[in-house]
């Protein structure tokens, strides 16, 4: 089964059983996880899941594409804003980062397919399914790179090499899903000032000047 970009839109039934899915990758790790695990997360039989994906490295590829979705089109609206570049990646960034505390779950997913793929812990069936979403990945960092190289022909970044940097700044937009966890009344103006402090930690490093207006 190869994927693509957003070929597959979810319906609530197929949502909950990735979300659910996510949960238990995300706390056991691909190779511990069953799909009895999921059924029990879900409340659900076996043959619900089997009947939208037929097995385990489908799921996963499943989720995987379904947490890249969604950060794609969080981004989207944003992407190709006109003005000065780095106003765009401002946008872009603050829109990433507060995704990466929003679904921890799916991105760690992501993350996790990305480092099977780069250690080849996979079949080979698998590693074609995972090399179509990597590179669905790979576009979406696509979208930074050329950002970041825009501004600084702009004069507002002020960096070497384009891929070494992009790895570092996602590091940095990346690091809530490792660390992150919401506290009990927790609200959204908590979570931007997080997310700010985050982003302008990533503005300073690309050679940003002057304050961070978000």
């Amino acid at each position: 089964m190869m994927l693509g970009a957003r070929d597959v839109v979810p319906d609530s039934s197929t949502a909950d059983i990735l979300v659910a899915a996510a949960d238990c990758f995300m706390e056991r790790g691909y190779s511990a996880t069953s799909v009895d695990d999921v059924a029990r997360r879900l409340g659900a039989t076996k043959g619900r899941i089997y009947h939208h994906f037929p097995s385990k490295s489908a799921l996963f590829a499943g989720v995987f594409q379904f947490g890249m979705d969604r950060i794609f089109d969080a981004v989207e609206p944003y992407r190709n804003q006109p003005g000065p570049a780095v106003e765009r990646w401002k946008r872009i960034a603050f829109v990433h980062t507060k995704r990466m505390m929003k679904s921890k779950t799916l991105a760690r997913v992501v993350w996790e397919g990305v480092e099977m793929h780069l250690r080849g812990a996979t079949t080979p069936e698998q590693r074609l399914v995972l090399d179509g979403l990597v590179k669905y990945r790979n576009s979406y960092s696509d979208i930074f790179r050329e950002t970041i190289v825009q501004a600084r022909e702009e004069g507002d970044f002020n960096f070497e090499d384009p891929a070494i940097t992009v790895q570092s700044m996602f590091m940095a937009l990346n690091s809530p899903i490792f660390w992150y966890v919401p506290r009990p009344g927790e609200d959204d103006e908590h979570m931007y000032a997080v997310v700010r402090q985050i982003v302008t930690f990533a503005y300073r490093g690309l050679g940003g000047k002057g304050e961070l207006d978000l």
